[in-house]
């Protein structure tokens, strides 16, 4: 069965790149492709346990991650591994290219986190964005970048991420 069916069947490799190189890999199950969203469930890929303050990711939990070959962004439910909703973590990126068995995306520094109950919209690493150039580099990524992120906090906002 093809990676790209829209029947979700098949599995394929998420490849996360930052600055050039590949950041992850990690193998996902291809639940979905409609030709613009391409969904996908994966165990969470990490070594061990992160604790962001606000969140902890760790071996067990559950992410099903939705990457848009037009949008800006990557929203991704996070699960534990008894299924209770920790929340939302959503990437910036540029929008992602499905090749062969590959699900490539690449970041653009910029995060968001929606907790499960909605207290919690949190914007993550501007300060990374700043540092890493873009702005000088490429203008036009950098503006779709920062819109990106704002639309996201509106998502967010509205509660919104089970709807895409």
């Amino acid at each position: 069965m093809s990676a790209n069916s829209a029947d979700g069947k098949g599995t394929l490799d998420v490849v996360l790149v930052k600055a050039g190189r590949t950041k992850i890999r990690y193998p996902a199950e291809l639940l979905h492709d409609d030709g613009s969203r391409v969904t996908v469930r994966a165990p969470w890929a990490g070594d061990g346990v992160r604790d962001f303050g606000f969140v902890r990711f760790e071996p067990g939990d559950v992410f099903t991650e939705h990457y848009w070959r037009d949008r800006w962004y990557a929203v991704k439910e996070v699960r534990d591994g008894r299924g209770a909703l920790k929340g939302w973590y959503c990437d910036v990126t540029r929008p992602a290219v499905l090749s062969g068995r590959e699900l490539v995306v690449e970041d653009l520094d910029l995060d968001l986190w929606r907790s499960a109950d909605g207290t919690a919209v949190l914007r993550l690493d501007e300060d990374e964005f700043a540092a890493s150039g873009l702005a000088a580099r490429d203008p036009s990524a950098a503006a779709a970048a920062r819109a990106a992120l704002d639309e996201l906090e509106r998502l967010a906002a509205l509660d919104a991420f089970d709807t895409l």
